[in-house]
């Protein structure tokens, strides 16, 4: 696995990636909210055997330099196409995690000439109270406090996902990335919450595997398996770090609904 620098339209774009030029049609990878593309660095090795496999981090989260101010889905999306433009991948197949399956679903609305086919890990479609939490909750800036209870607090909230087999060391570890984004962490959010489910997943013009996993936000996706125009629907039992906690499982899944074609 290589790291790399791209120009992009704010900035450097920092990427993760496993270069296979004559495998499989490349996946694209994009991260939750506000960790990085390290969260694939498993998924990507084991994927890598018989395709290109990419994670950028989204501008802002990891080492990517962050936009001007908020951006929206739609901006993040063109940064991604700008990327899978300059790498020259050509067609690809896109995996989406939480605010990155809305990133992918605007990448394939938007520029159908470079998607293939998705796969969506959680596509909450929520009611207006839980929209309201979630903005309440989490798409506010939470500033440091001197006695560090915001480092706590964040820590709990980690734990209280703790997905199957995810150990405390890869909790840690997603701690440190979530950590990095700083006051900009929040903007991921916002740009979430704009984009509804309900209004954008029926108009994906490409074969999606939706994936529900047992985490945060199990309850809300179980209601988008009706908006799905061209796909599958598919509960699994892992949670946060699938990833790294299951990983063959997965890459497997993928490989899969990828290659079926």
């Amino acid at each position: 696995m290589r790291r790399f620098y791209l120009d992009g339209p704010y900035g450097q774009i920092h990427l993760r990636a496993v270069t296979r030029p004559h495998g499989r049609r490349p996946l694209v990878c994009f991260h939750l909210t506000p960790g990085s593309g390290r969260m694939y660095e498993a998924l990507l090795a084991e994927l890598g055997a018989d395709r290109t496999a990419v994670a950028p981090d989204t501008p802002g989260y990891g080492a990517s330099d962050p936009p001007p101010g908020p951006p929206a889905i739609g901006d993040y999306a063109a940064v991604m196409a700008h990327v899978v433009d300059r790498l020259g991948l050509g067609e690809v197949d896109l995996l989406g995690y939480h605010t990155g399956s809305k990133i992918a679903m605007e990448l394939a609305i938007a520029r159908p000439d470079l998607v293939h086919r998705l796969v969506l890990v959680s596509a909450p479609a929520y009611t207006e109270e839980e929209e309201e939490r979630q903005r309440r909750e989490l798409g506010t800036p939470a500033g440091p406090r001197e006695d560090g209870g915001h480092l706590l607090d964040h820590w709990r909230g980690l734990l209280r996902w703790q997905g199957l087999g995810q150990t405390l060391p890869l909790v840690q570890r997603e701690f440190a990335e979530q950590l990095r984004a700083g006051p900009r962490a929040h903007w991921g959010y916002l740009a979430a919450f704009a984009y509804r489910h309900a209004d954008h997943l029926p108009r994906v013009p490409r074969p999606v595997l939706l994936l529900c996993p047992d985490d945060d936000l199990r309850v809300p996706t179980r209601r988008a398996r009706s908006l799905l125009r061209d796909g599958e629907y598919r509960e699994v039992p892992w949670g946060h770090g699938m990833a790294d906690a299951h990983t063959a499982e997965l890459a497997a899944l993928l490989r899969d609904f990828l290659d079926r074609d």
